[in-house]
């Protein structure tokens, strides 16, 4: 790809360690699924696969959701905030389990009387998920 088709990644304000924050959100309900992180490259992957590649911060590389356990995300689209600071991108679940705990989405705790109260059940167990 030349320069000039990049131009669009010129426009995202990447922190001093290359990497934008991206929020993920399911395309037909619109709860959001989970938070991760971009770099260039992940960014370039996802729009030429059509489906979510985040950088993994604890691994240091590419991670394309879904590898391991089958529950990819396919983009339906990707959105720049005003800032150009962060991602959003709409996406299609596949097996319907977004967080690597096996439930729906990463946001299952909900902070009620000063405690992290459990609210969203476990749909698979991680250890049939991720059998390696």
């Amino acid at each position: 790809m030349t320069v000039q088709e990049h131009h669009w990644l010129s426009k995202i304000n990447w922190s001093d360690i290359g990497l934008v924050n991206v929020i993920t959100q399911d395309v037909h309900t619109n709860a959001v699924l989970m938070v991760a992180w971009m770099n260039r490259d992940a960014l370039k992957r996802t729009v030429v696969s059509g489906e979510a590649v985040y950088w993994s911060r604890s691994r240091k590389k590419l991670w394309h959701k879904g590898e391991e356990s089958g529950h990819i995300q396919k983009v339906h689209e990707i959105r720049l905030d005003c800032d150009g600071d962060v991602i959003l991108l709409k996406v299609e679940q596949v097996g319907g389990i977004s967080c690597h705990t096996g439930r729906h989405d990463c946001f299952f705790q909900k902070l009620e009387n000063n405690e992290w109260i459990v609210t969203e059940p476990v749909l698979k167990n991680p250890e049939e998920i991720y059998k390696s």
